[in-house]
């Protein structure tokens, strides 16, 4: 079969490689969608583990099962988690999901970008889902994308009616924006230092947007006479993330969902953030129970996410999808579809 090999953003190579074999308790999924994350395009995270096999927002149909498997068949159409927990240790217990060893190591054969992946027992057990009846491939991908992001502003005490800022409205960021549009937000206010994304933004349900190099908080005070309840970072720069502990109100929460280097620091007003009870949260994952939640959110129209696809790429285009989601500018969604 035909995979794409991560070597670096700009040198993502197809090459033949053998389809997966299964064994017991196993499932063979062909790959109809698969979308390039934000992630997948962070060098610093991606590149000492190349070359490698990227690609887990995946949706297609199951072509084989291994013997025991019984609640899945041949024809079944999926979508397919990469991490699941292992339910049992003392974080899955207390419904740390996001912390689980298992879920950190767990993970399909060999990557979304490829035609075939076999996918573990494990993962057949707790990480796949059937796709509800009208759902495309194409919204079944964005399953894992929406419930990271389900996990987060339920992290945050999301609730109707809060007010909440989104800086960076790339693709994590008007999920965002649609999801706290569907749980009843009073007012939602993105930010960017893209046109591009603006508009994006305000199609998706912002209220107001903001150029990223205004005075944000400024102008939040000016159109809301206060700040936002809840901050939700989407850019991982100091000038976004000093923006964002700004632009929050005394006792709100400012969620940090785009992540930092290993090693790097965060510019922290400690004193302001302890004086206002500013609660941090982070967010990293999407554990089974929000990948449903996803799902539901999506099959029943409450997040829309079709219109969000900017290109439609062949597994021989890969390479170009790379480029377009790390130039970050005239796109937004990009979907691979490995059997073109």
């Amino acid at each position: 079969m035909r995979a794409a090999f991560y070597y670096n953003n700009k040198d993502v190579r197809l090459q033949e490689v053998p389809v997966p074999k299964i064994k017991d308790g196993e499932v063979l999924v062909k790959i109809e969608a698969s979308g390039i994350c934000g992630s997948d395009v962070m060098e610093w995270y991606r590149i000492k583990k190349a070359p490698l096999v990227l690609g887990h927002e995946i949706a297609g149909t199951i072509v084989e099962t291994g013997a025991g498997v019984k609640k899945f068949k041949t024809g079944d159409r999926v979508t397919v988690a990469h991490h699941v927990p292992c339910n049992t240790c003392r974080y899955c217990l207390s419904g740390n999901f996001s912390v689980c060893d298992t879920l950190r190591t767990a993970n399909f054969d060999p990557g979304g970008f490829c035609e075939f992946v076999r996918v573990p027992e494990l993962n057949v057990d707790r990480g796949v889902f059937t796709l509800p009846d009208g759902m495309t491939f194409e919204e079944g991908s964005f399953s894992e994308p929406l419930g990271c992001v389900v996990r987060g502003l339920r992290a945050c005490g999301m609730s109707p009616g809060k007010t909440v800022l989104v800086i960076g409205s790339g693709m994590s960021g008007l999920l965002q924006i649609r999801l706290a549009k569907a749980l009843g937000a009073g007012a939602i206010i993105a930010t960017d230092v893209n046109d591009f994304r603006l508009t994006a933004a305000k199609k998706s349900g912002a209220d107001i947007t903001i150029k990223a190099a205004e005075d944000v908080p400024a102008v939040i005070r000016k159109k809301l006479g206060r700040l936002a309840d809840i901050v939700v970072i989407c850019a991982a720069r100091d000038s976004a993330i000093g923006q964002g502990l700004k632009s929050v109100d005394r006792a709100g929460v400012v969620q940090f969902f785009a992540p930092k280097g290993p090693g790097e620091t965060y510019p922290l007003p400690m004193f302001d953030l302890w004086r206002d009870n500013i609660t941090l949260v982070n967010s990293y994952a999407s554990p089974p129970a929000d990948t449903r939640t996803a799902l539901d959110l999506i099959a029943s129209k409450r997040v829309v996410v079709t219109d969000l696809i900017t290109h439609r790429l062949g597994l021989g285009e890969a390479q170009l999808g790379f480029k377009l989601a790390a130039e970050a500018g005239d796109s937004l969604k990009i979907i691979i579809e490995p059997q073109r």
